[in-house]
């Protein structure tokens, strides 16, 4: 029998400038995902959740998704491949909402790898520069994104444990 373990995140040694991670899958957003985040977030603009509004006294004549629902979308959807081993997430330089999104819209991101560099006062670890974008169903960019993140190197990073001993199996 073999047990796998997904991996999740990445070490500093394994991103390299140039690299380019297509996360999966892609997320459509939902009238009722786009007016949970409003509320969630206290963002009553009526361009998000009032559909008159929208309609009549909107360049649009639709609501448009709150663009930091996109970003979190886009964001969350790389954590897989990108920050899901960090130590920290240091920065994000810059963030532009490209086109609207609208409900119906599907979300797909993908991650361009610019730059790494060991820290330069803890030897364990290191920051990765990427930039992460994300596409509609049509393939048009609606966000993008660039942000610095703190990772730690392989050999001084803790093994990922569980907090039980699986009934699946016994190691023996």
């Amino acid at each position: 029998m073999t047990t796998y373990d997904r991996p999740f995140g990445r070490y500093f040694e394994d991103f390299e400038p140039g690299d380019v991670y297509q996360h999966w899958p892609g997320k459509t957003i939902t009238e009722a995902d786009d007016h949970l985040f409003c509320m969630l977030t206290m963002n009553h603009h009526p361009l998000h959740t009032d559909a008159w509004f929208a309609e009549t006294q909107t360049q649009f004549g639709k609501n448009v998704v709150v663009g930091n629902l996109v970003y979190s979308l886009v964001l969350g959807m790389s954590v897989a491949d990108v920050s899901g081993l960090a130590i920290a997430n240091l920065e994000v330089e810059s963030l532009q909402h490209k086109l609207p999104t609208f409900h119906g819209d599907t979300i797909y991101a993908e991650t361009f790898v610019l730059e790494k560099r060991e820290s330069s006062s803890r030897p364990d670890r290191g920051v990765v520069t990427v930039e992460s974008r994300g596409f509609n169903q049509r393939g048009e960019e609606v966000c993008y994104f660039r942000r610095k993140v703190m990772v730690p190197k392989r050999e001084g990073a803790k093994a990922r444990q569980r907090p039980y001993v699986s009934p699946l199996y016994t190691a023996e």
